[in-house]
């Protein structure tokens, strides 16, 4: 019989082989519930994207944007840009704005305190002289330091403001628009040329107050432009770039297509949306407590619309296109994704009242868990399954051949939805015409899995980790001006 003492030392091993084992069973059952339920719900998407998109365009073919264009029905909009340091982009990027094809438009740039020379190439290429104009700050922000304008071009509209951050900029141009709707375009954006009276559509047809309305955004890296303009779409050259538009085609064509044909869209993309002026102004405008203002304010105007008892519409439309100016280095697509993850943690934890509240319909019930479970911790029960699942072999908890079943599995069905997206751009809207194009992206979304999934996601983990740490500062993307 062994001593006290060794039956003790063992019973202890024991317990805590006995607790190990315990909790790897929980943390496997927590990584097979996170495939069925994330996968389980993007299958759904995917298939109402699908039928919606396809119908749409079937619908689109009926349609003319002239009814809309000479409409006395058409209501005014203000597109407003806000810009930090952007000196290299900021003149292209207003240019092509006022190039907009919309029948009463004003746009108005809101330099936020820039260190370098954006608001001096504005004055100069656009002639602005200062002008003394009567600045009501309905929505609280720094202050404006003037206002500049030329005689000649008078919906342009130029503000300067001592720094105060995106939202705070975004915010000024609320205070100064003039007109009942309002376009948040980022400054490394280009907009086709019937963008805007593509994504006013639904907003002028809907019976139900739209607050706000969303199109799709698409990567401009690798596109031919010239004058303000997109006028030859390809495929950038680099790997990096090539995943983003894939992954932005799935994001846009099945994510939010499918959460808005189920009325629980969360996200709209600020990149390039339009929002109903006075809305958003009783909802409190634009937070500074969030790092994605954007999504901070879709949620608070569903907070806002079940407190005041307002019945709304969030809209997504998948035909107006902005072309945007993605990352093209891992520094500044790092940047770019943990300030999105951080942002979506805030935002989360900032409205965690609506989780699974009956009040808020659909989006209390359905989206804002999903978002919540898969999209945000998510990205911590799967960074750490290429981590634990290991140890369970190693262990013998779980065998070997069911792990790289359960890895196929999971990586075949991933590249699936990324091919669905690329073949369902192809079905409908058919930007990249050329077939080598459409064979490139074919041949990336089925190794997106396999590298480029893995390298998104630990950004996505730094980004829980910092929420987590409480270090929510803004991480810039430095944008060069690609290819104008």
């Amino acid at each position: 019989m062994p001593p006290r003492g060794i039956r003790g030392k063992v019973s202890l091993m024991e317990l805590w082989r006995q607790i190990f084992i315990h909790g790897m069973n929980m943390f496997n059952l927590l990584i097979v519930s996170y495939f069925f339920i994330g996968n389980g719900v993007y299958t759904l998407l995917m298939v109402l994207s699908l039928a919606t998109v396809w119908l749409y365009n079937r619908r689109l073919a009926y349609q003319d944007m002239d009814e809309i264009r000479e409409s006395s029905v058409t209501p005014p909009v203000t597109i407003v840009i806000p810009a930090w340091n952007e000196e290299q982009i900021i003149v292209e990027t207003t240019r092509s704005t006022l190039q907009t094809d919309y029948p009463e438009l004003e746009v108005v740039v809101v330099d936020d305190g820039s260190d370098d020379a954006t608001l001096t190439r504005l004055i100069e290429h656009f002639h602005l002289v200062k002008m003394d104009l009567i600045y009501r700050a309905q929505i609280r922000t720094e202050a404006v330091r003037g206002f500049y304008m030329n005689p000649d071009l008078p919906n342009l509209l130029v503000v300067s403001k001592d720094n105060g951050g995106k939202p705070d900029a975004l915010n000024v141009g609320i205070n100064v628009c003039r007109t009942p709707y309002f376009c948040t375009l980022d400054s490394d954006s280009i907009l086709e040329g019937d963008a805007l009276l593509r994504l006013m559509r639904p907003v002028i047809h809907s019976p139900v107050n739209t607050v706000a309305s969303g199109g799709i955004v698409r990567v401009m890296n690798g596109c031919q432009i010239r004058d303000g303009r997109v006028v030859q779409v390809a495929l950038p050259k680099s790997s990096l770039e090539r995943f983003q538009v894939v992954e932005y085609l799935r994001s846009f064509l099945f994510g939010r297509t499918g959460w808005d044909l189920l009325d629980g869209t969360l996200i709209v993309s600020g990149a390039f949306a339009v929002f109903h002026r006075e809305t958003v102004m009783e909802a409190g405008g634009f937070a500074h407590d969030t790092v994605t203002e954007d999504m901070d304010l879709i949620v608070q105007l569903h907070h806002w619309a079940a407190l005041n008892k307002r019945r709304i519409r969030m809209s997504f439309t998948s035909d107006p296109v902005c072309w945007t100016e993605c990352p093209a280095t891992l520094r500044m697509l790092g940047k770019q994704r943990r300030r999105w993850q951080l942002g979506l943690c805030q935002t989360l934890w900032k409205h965690s009242e609506m989780l699974f509240n009956r009040k808020y319909g659909m989006v209390g019930n359905f989206s804002f868990p999903f978002h919540l479970y898969v999209e945000a911790l998510g990205a911590v029960v799967e960074f750490l399954g290429y981590f634990m699942v290991p140890l369970a072999i190693i262990f013998g908890i779980v065998p070997a051949m069911l792990y790289l079943l359960f890895v196929l599995l999971s990586l075949a069905y991933g590249g699936l939805l990324s091919i669905g997206a690329v073949l369902l751009e192809e079905l409908t809207y058919r930007r990249y015409p050329g077939y080598r194009d459409l064979a490139r992206l074919l041949w990336f979304a089925f190794i997106e899995n396999l590298g480029y999934r893995q390298l998104v996601l630990y950004y996505r983990f730094e980004g829980v980790v910092r929420f987590l740490s409480g270090s929510w500062h803004w991480e810039k993307v430095t944008h060069v001006g690609v290819t104008r």
